[in-house]
């Protein structure tokens, strides 16, 4: 399930590699925050969507709301584990199936991701395969400062016991690259939409999965993205929500104020299935 708004050039690169993953047999749910009519047609039209079994889930642009859209395309989803991905991140061919080996019952997966730079990105945008490159190559990229580490070069076991973490983390949490069941995603209600523009919707969800009792499996050196460079979105509301996070890691909170079973009952998205 892949967030999107008005990014429709990174979305297809991110398509383009969901189209070569060595496991084929998945949904992509396309949960798009308001996108632009040309960016909407750019990706129902586009060859990838095509090779894909794509569900494009839309609603007004009203602002930063991510964890409505996120809500709502997992209530899209037909699947009972679902990948959560944003626009930017274009994944290994291997994506899938690592995601498959480290899902486990009771717990969720936090994965991670390899920051590309800008020139590297306008390649990517333009075309080039960033995925199954070899080891001298992403060195190369990664002594010109093209990329900010070598970890998805790497593939540890699913089982090691490091993956496990049982107590609230809030660093490396990364919603544009986490797994959880959807039986689990109900059970917390899901992202909280009483979060108001950028920032820690995601440490707040992962907060509310440790209270719910989850346990935290990270996907470091098996599930990597390669993040695609953008300027930095605005963050006059990081703080707010920072707070709202600390506030809520005092108590035993599970559910969202306003959340997935809100989404459910109020559902105004646009769905199309290609």
């Amino acid at each position: 399930m892949i967030t999107t708004y008005n990014r429709s050039d990174a979305l297809l690169a991110v398509l383009r590699g969901l189209v070569r993953q060595t496991d084929t047999d998945f949904e992509v749910v396309v949960a798009d925050d308001g996108s632009r009519p040309e960016h909407v047609q750019a990706i129902l039209q586009s060859p990838e969507a095509a090779q894909l079994k794509l569900v494009h889930v839309w609603h007004p642009d009203v602002g930063f709301t991510a964890s409505k859209a996120r809500n709502q395309g997992v209530a899209a989803a037909s699947g009972n584990y679902v990948l959560l991905m944003d626009g930017d991140c274009v994944p290994e061919v291997d994506f899938v199936a690592q995601h498959r080996r480290l899902a486990q019952s009771g717990c969720f997966v936090n994965g991670s991701r390899v920051l590309l730079s800008q020139p590297l990105t306008q390649q990517v945008l333009a075309g080039t395969p960033i995925s199954q490159r070899s080891a001298g190559w992403w060195l190369s990229k990664r002594l010109q400062g093209h990329a900010n580490k070598l970890t998805g070069l790497l593939r540890l076991p699913s089982n090691w016991p490091q993956r496990l973490q049982t107590s609230f983390k809030w660093k490396g949490i990364r919603s544009c690259n986490m797994a959880v069941w959807k039986t689990d995603y109900a059970k917390v209600d899901g992202f909280d939409e009483s979060f108001t523009g950028w920032g820690h919707e995601d440490a707040d969800f992962v907060l509310r999965l440790h209270h719910a009792g989850l346990v935290r499996k990270n996907g470091f050196c098996a599930t990597e993205v390669f993040h695609l460079w953008h300027p930095e979105a605005a963050r006059s509301t990081e703080s707010q929500n920072a707070q709202t996070v600390r506030q809520r890691m005092t108590t035993s909170q599970v559910k969202a104020t306003l959340g997935y079973a809100h989404t459910l009952a109020h559902n105004d998205a646009v769905i199309t299935r290609c």
